[in-house]
């Protein structure tokens, strides 16, 4: 009580106390803080033009020694004065970079503020990431300091630019920053940029033009207009013609024209460099990785993965099949992939026929782009079923089948709601292993077996196989198995690389390390592996894909997928309109995927995919197995003992087929063979489509695709065996039918 009245009474003192020590920590503090600052070195101004010599960073083959690229060798650079630039890339360049720029004095301490926070927030670290920075301290770090991320260094860089505005009118650091800035690759500043780019001055560019130059230097590498990310770019574009219309430096009318003005840029012309789709896929996981500056400055030495001399082949082949397809099939471009199953290294990238081809946009790495697969996807959706219990001799009925409930069971419409596909040659076989369905490529059943599999289960084991890509279900429904929905070459290359490597998943690796100036080793990749899929199923799915007699209906005795000596599964797809044409294959120790098409996405002039894809994935195939060891595939274990008759491939049950032949002969037949083909029936009559080895359902019709494919076997089954039941049915009716009495028991 005495100590809450003591309180009472002398608070204001305690406040006052606080306050005094308070204000003295903080005069100790600044004045630590000037002894501090008042230590460090800061460079000398009047050594501003004496830049810094850039130490290249060079990226090179697996063995080390083959230089792929040199990122610096070539660094061109042209100094303009500041009248001789256009008014548009002044005004962009301050829009999108510095809207304060001539109001602030060098510093903006709020932006610096709000991007520590936002560093921290993303876990970069308060100096470990980028913003903040006006115009003129991008001048002083690109001129003056070097750029390691420290407190130190940020610390110079706020007072050489106060310094440096009192030196510089605002007008001349702008000056200095569009002729230093990076837009890419070799070329630095704004003059070299648009002669590159646009094929002209400076002086000369328009605002469109200018919005994109301007757009550019935030991240060289991710908004170059010859990579796959040209979309962001031109986002990035709007967004600086935007922020040009709020600062006022151009009217509405100026805008909305600009926005709607289509920029062709020059083609990109870059030499000296090797396997360049290969390079720049490098060049951009640096740069996000260590950023644009690093690879500038640090003369880092990568080792990639890449094998040189399989590169030269693959690009010499794919470079000759993709000229004689424009030709024969108007297929002017095409792609492929190479990787080690076992380690996830990519061995091979051919990203188009020509990177150097203005005429296909040759530099847009195809490999990276999300294209439909068609039935190249089927693999999966048959390795999903398996997952359940299904096996490659489960017999599906290839008949014509509506897949809409909302449809009538004899309708052949697709139009929606409706769904009712045909197989590639508009015919149908009827009875079929899953085995021979997935080696002939046949849709209807491809579709039942997705439906069997389920199709939100399907999608999480194509995400867990590495095909991210896939993820919208309600787009898809059962088409996904027919190519409905949009994969990279690259991811499907290494999913296939996992049935290669008996269900085990090798990360993907593209850089083995990384060493910096020294020689000392600041990376270093290793291989890891994780189990996807039981080894057994990725069996089954290799034995299916190289069984050459199971594909020979589709593809003949001694087709181009044929390696009489070597143990190598395939398969193909296209789409519907012909304008992707794929071939997907391996061997245990090598995946590879080819593409053939149009990068503008039009259709080809026709033909099936293994005509077009199959001659570039043949020659590359026969040059790599002549280079790496042979290895077989092991055999899958399949045990059928207790499985249900049509899951181990039998839809007529062949033991009591066999009792009423037998029986005919007597003279009190007890079964009549009229009841054996009576009872066939579509896998739904037999099985819980989620465990088909479970028991037998209690009511088929429960199933809401039951009543429709059923509809198409009984069709199948009045045309197959007509006469026969019609002449069993006109006998004396059998005393007792226990095929009929229990049609779900197990024999």
């Amino acid at each position: 009580m005495k100590i809450h009245s003591w309180f009472r009474k002398n608070w204001k003192e305690i406040i006052i106390d606080l306050l005094i020590f308070g204000f003295a920590a903080s005069i100790i503090l600044a004045a630590c803080l000037l002894v501090w600052i008042s230590t460090l070195e800061i460079p000398d101004l009047s050594a501003f033009e004496e830049r810094r010599v850039l130490q290249s960073t060079k990226i090179y083959d697996r063995t080390g020694e083959i230089v792929l690229y040199d990122l610096n060798e070539d660094v061109k650079r042209t100094v303009i004065p500041f009248e001789e630039m256009s008014r548009h890339i002044k005004n962009a360049t301050v829009a999108i970079e510095d809207d304060q720029f001539y109001n602030h004095m060098g510093i903006r301490p709020a932006a610096i503020l709000r991007s520590m926070i936002n560093n921290i927030q993303t876990g970069k670290g308060a100096f470990g990431g980028a913003g903040g920075s006006t115009i003129t301290q991008q001048v002083i770090k690109n001129s003056v300091l070097q750029r390691d991320k420290t407190l130190s260094r940020k610390v110079k860089e706020a007072i050489l630019s106060i310094k440096i505005e009192q030196i510089l009118s605002k007008d001349q650091i702008l000056e200095v920053y569009l002729n230093e800035s990076p837009y890419g690759g070799t070329i630095y500043g704004v003059e070299e940029a648009s002669q590159a780019f646009f094929g002209k001055s400076a002086s000369e560019l328009t605002l469109p033009e200018a919005a994109y130059l301007a757009a550019i230097p935030q991240a060289p590498t991710r908004f170059s207009p010859y990579g796959n990310n040209r979309e962001e770019l031109d986002k990035r574009q709007q967004l600086v013609l935007e922020r040009m219309r709020l600062n006022g430096f151009i009217t509405i009318e100026e805008y909305e024209e600009a926005k709607g003005v289509k920029v062709e840029f020059q083609p990109q012309a870059v030499t000296g460099i090797r396997a360049p789709h290969f390079v720049m896929y490098i060049v951009e996981q640096l740069a996000e990785k260590y950023g644009e500056e690093a690879l500038a400055e640090q003369g880092l030495k990568v080792i990639t993965t890449l094998d040189w001399e399989l590169q030269k082949e693959a690009e010499r082949i794919v470079f000759e099949k993709a000229t004689a397809n424009t030709e024969k099939f108007k297929a002017s471009n095409a792609g492929l992939i190479a990787t080690d199953p076992k380690t996830g290294d990519l061995l091979v990238m051919v990203g188009s026929k020509d990177y150097f081809s203005d005429t296909i946009d040759g530099n847009f790495n195809i490999t990276l782009a999300s294209r439909q697969p068609g039935s190249s996807i089927k693999p999966f959706v048959y390795a999903s079923a398996f997952k359940k219990g299904y096996l490659p001799a489960t017999v599906l009925f290839d008949v014509a089948t509506q897949f809409s409930p909302q449809c009538e069971p004899w309708s052949r419409s697709s139009e929606s709601p409706c769904y009712a596909p045909n197989n590639y040659n508009a015919k149908f076989i009827g009875p079929i292993s899953m085995r021979n369905a997935l080696a002939q490529s046949l849709n209807i059943p491809a579709v039942k077996t997705l439906y069997l599999a389920g199709l939100n289960d399907t999608l999480k084991f194509a995400a867990d196989m590495g095909l991210t890509t896939l993820n919208d279900p309600d787009r898809y429904g059962l088409t996904l198995v027919l190519g409905g929905g949009e994969v990279r070459l690259i991811d499907m290359t290494y999913a296939y690389g996992v049935f290669a490597n008996g269900g085990l998943k090798a990360e993907p690796r593209s850089i083995l390390r990384i060493e910096d100036n020294r020689g000392n080793i600041i990376e270093e990749s290793e291989v890891k592996t994780n189990r996807v899929l039981d080894e057994n199923v990725a069996y089954m799915i290799s034995d299916v894909l190289s069984d050459n007699v199971a594909r020979t209906p589709l593809w003949g005795a001694n087709s181009m997928i044929n390696f009489p000596n070597r143990d190598v599964a395939a398969k193909s797809g296209s789409t519907n309109n012909l304008r992707d044409a794929w071939i997907m294959g391996y061997t245990p120790n090598l995946a590879v995927g080819t593409w053939s098409g149009n990068n503008d996405n039009s259709a080809m002039g026709g033909g099936l995919s293994g005509l077009i894809t199959a001659p570039t994935w043949r020659a590359f195939m026969d040059v790599a197995l002549a280079k790496i060891p042979e290895e077989s595939f092991p055999q899958p274990q399949i045990n059928t003992d207790g499985i249900k008759p049509i899951i181990r491939g039998e839809y007529i049950d062949t033991a009591l087929l066999i009792q009423a032949m037998q029986n005919q002969a007597s003279s009190t037949p007890k079964l009549n063979i009229a009841d054996i083909y009576n009872n066939i029936h579509s896998i739904l009559y037999y099985v819980n489509k989620n465990d088909p080895q479970g028991p037998y359902p209690t009511n088929p019709d429960n199933d809401q695709q039951y009543k429709n494919w059923e509809y198409g076997v009984q069709e199948w089954n009045k045309k197959t065996f007509g006469l026969l039941l019609d002449s069993q049915n006109n006998q004396t009716p059998s005393e007792e039918n226990s095929s009929t009495s229990n049609n779900n028991e197990d024999n």
